[in-house]
């Protein structure tokens, strides 16, 4: 990726608590700084975690009171002009399952949970139809910086179907 400057004060931790595959961390860390420039957010510690599906379900269950594994949950834990601070888990066991279903590598279904992940943390939504929509938008955009195109159909939502059917 190109024009992504070095700025000590965008510090991206990546825990890589799960054994399902081999994860591309550099690329992780490049859509998440992406993101954090592309919304001119100047400083930001944001935590990765790869997590297998029981980690994920348990902490979706915790503190969503949703009882099922995901793909991606997002937490921003403090927000202000100067700074953000947030986290970002991801199920790499989801990403591996998923990626099967669209053609694509585990790698690249996880780097899309961890985008849709960051894009949450600088504000995006996608509650609504229309959120939705530039929620994808800007999906594709990130993606596109990996030469990557989204394999979603454009008839899904990511967060308003069930478990079993659950795309990023």
């Amino acid at each position: 990726m190109v024009g992504l400057r070095k700025n000590p004060e965008l510090v991206i931790d990546i825990a890589d608590e799960q054994s399902v595959f081999t994860v591309d961390l550099e690329s992780i860390r490049l859509a998440v700084v992406r993101i954090l420039e592309e919304a001119r957010i100047e400083r930001a510690q944001i935590s990765v975690a790869l997590v297998d599906d029981p980690t994920i379900r348990e902490l979706n269950r915790r503190y969503l009171e949703h009882d099922y594994a995901t793909d991606v949950l997002s937490f921003v834990l403090e927000s202000s002009v100067e700074h953000l601070d947030g986290q970002i888990v991801v199920s790499t066991e989801t990403a591996q399952n998923e990626a099967v279903r669209y053609g694509w590598s585990a790698d690249d279904e996880l780097l899309l949970y961890v985008i849709h992940g960051a894009l949450h943390l600088v504000g995006y939504d996608d509650a609504t139809p229309e959120e939705q929509v530039k929620m994808r938008e800007r999906e594709k955009v990130v993606l596109g910086f990996f030469g990557l195109k989204p394999r979603w159909s454009e008839a899904r939502t990511s967060d308003n179907i069930e478990p079993e059917e659950r795309t990023s």
